[in-house]
């Protein structure tokens, strides 16, 4: 089994926030493949279904960001996951808008969210960082991340959600690297 971990805020006055793009991406592969409705446990609410083949649990956990793997640490203990086949999705502000980067491990990058997961599970788990581009020069971060995507931004970042859904099985029967890889060819055969 995965544990698909989408990061965000729970409430609707984060809904359409940069921080919640993780949120956004689980949105996508709950209505894109077949998964139970969510239900509320591990602090968040999670889904089981099936990607490509294998069994999934998908996770958005409610324990605001700072706090989100207290709810990755019980899912993952609960259904005994080993760490290497979690994959969080979360916000990258060193990344454009509608790109995105994949990796296994390493720093948190100040993401707050990564660092509460490292704590609580190890950090040897795979990272989907999907771009939410950088403040202004002069503009506070914290105060931009909990923004709302502009309509311009949004038809980006949705178009990109449903690219990661259409590809995402790849991330679970190759790794991040046939992942990314598959989704730049899909992404260049749509005539991006």
């Amino acid at each position: 089994m995965f544990l698909v971990v989408g990061l965000g805020n729970p409430g609707s006055e984060y809904k359409n926030n940069r921080h919640n793009i993780g949120f956004m991406a689980a949105d996508e592969l709950f209505r894109r493949y077949y998964f139970s409705a969510w239900r509320k446990r591990f602090q968040g609410e999670t889904a089981e279904g099936e990607i490509g083949g294998n069994k999934v649990l998908l996770l958005k956990p409610h324990t605001y960001m700072n706090n989100s793997g207290e709810a990755v640490q019980a899912a993952m203990s609960f259904y005994k996951i080993p760490v290497q086949n979690i994959i969080v999705i979360h916000d990258e502000m060193d990344c454009p808008i509608g790109k995105l980067k994949g990796k296994i491990g390493g720093g948190a990058g100040g993401h707050n969210g990564i660092k509460s997961i490292d704590r609580h599970c190890s950090a040897d788990y795979t990272r989907i960082r999907v771009g939410v581009g950088r403040p202004q020069h002069g503009e506070q971060v914290i105060n931009w991340i909990v923004s709302d995507f502009p309509k311009e931004e949004r038809e980006k970042i949705n178009v990109l959600l449903e690219d990661i859904a259409e590809t995402f099985p790849f991330a679970l029967t190759g790794g991040i690297a046939e992942f990314t890889s598959r989704l730049a060819v899909y992404q260049q055969k749509k005539g991006k």
